[in-house]
């Protein structure tokens, strides 16, 4: 890498050289082109320059301690599998802000039994990780609560995550099959207006569902155990009149549910059952608005009641592209 410093900020000036093993490893942590040292220079404000295994990073004292913190912690991320993109660098300056970031991403605390394990859920196709604060504790909830409300904007891993625990959960025996259900239809569920027969109808609607599940398992694995019946995409008018045992059920897009379907759909939990609802309670789809929302209603009703979970996501856990959450944040300032 050859660029010219970073303009100099206020502060003490630092200068500080890391070391890296793996030397294999290196052009995955720094990008094509140094393209990852180079978004690192530009969210930090420093100057990294690259040689071998050695890295100079000059700066701000505390700029400095930030970039090395975060460099570690990506090539850490390397180590494990991941692979680093502008989602992850963001998530990881995100979250190295926190002061948990050295207990959240490398280590739970050590207890009786010892350190524990990063907070990880592993699928048959990969190993995902919190990319941001209020993932951290969503992923314990999932891992440990069997009702569980995720409420917030699109982009915050709400659904991903909850179908990537859900297929762990089903390869490892801990439930016997997956419920995933969302409202067909944005309000009415009219299905009968949509050509071709119910799958054809429901799929469109579904989709966001399939993306995770084949994400997180092999093509024929998802469609091998949807023709089995171990995986079942339906839309929430299927669920009435069952009880849903051994299952870890999704419910997507709760927002656009009224209240007697949110009823409904609760009360079919069954023995060695989870449940996750995620929604947006500010966008709903319904001709009365959030008022008429059985997510709205449904956690009106039971906050704080034993056993049931809720996590909220704000903007700042968008982990789509940088824009999106900036959009995010413009409707949410102005009500929309």
């Amino acid at each position: 890498m050859s660029r010219k410093p970073v303009p100099a900020q206020s502060g003490e000036r630092s200068r500080v050289e890391v070391t890296f093993d793996k030397p294999q490893l290196l052009p995955q942590l720094f990008g094509e082109f140094d393209s990852n040292l180079l978004m690192l220079e530009e969210r930090l404000g420093v100057y990294i320059h690259a040689r071998g295994q050695r890295v100079v990073i000059e700066g701000t004292a505390e700029a400095v301690a930030h970039a090395r913190e975060v460099l570690q912690e990506l090539h850490s991320r390397v180590i494990r599998g991941e692979d680093v993109d502008g989602g992850l660098i963001d998530a990881v300056i995100a979250m190295s802000s926190e002061p948990m970031f050295t207990g959240i991403v490398r280590a739970e605390p050590a207890g009786n039994g010892g350190p524990k394990p990063a907070i990880m859920i592993r699928t048959r196709k990969k190993t995902i990780v919190p990319r941001s604060v209020t993932q951290t504790h969503y992923m314990r909830e999932l891992a440990s609560n069997d009702l569980i409300f995720a409420l917030g904007p699109a982009g915050t891993g709400k659904t991903y995550l909850a179908v990537a625990q859900a297929v762990a959960q089903l390869i490892t025996g801990s439930v016997q099959r997956l419920i995933l259900s969302r409202p067909a239809v944005e309000a009415g569920e009219r299905l009968g207006f949509l050509p071709g027969d119910m799958k054809e109808k429901v799929d469109p609607y579904l989709r966001p569902i399939y993306d995770a599940l084949y994400d997180c398992l092999p093509a024929e694995q998802v469609e091998r155990r949807i023709a089995s019946g171990e995986i079942e995409i339906a839309p929430i008018a299927f669920m009435r009149g069952r009880t849903l045992a051994d299952a870890f059920v999704i419910l997507d897009e709760a927002q656009n549910t009224t209240p007697m379907q949110m009823k409904m759909f609760l009360t079919r939990f069954g023995q060695n059952s989870r449940m996750v609802i995620c929604g947006d309670p500010n966008q709903t789809d319904l001709p009365g608005g959030p008022n008429a929302s059985g997510l709205n209603d449904a956690v009106n009703r039971l906050e704080g009641v034993e056993g049931i979970s809720m996590v909220r996501f704000g903007v700042g856990d968008v982990v789509r592209h940088p824009i999106v959450g900036r959009i995010v944040a413009a409707y949410e300032g102005d009500g929309s």
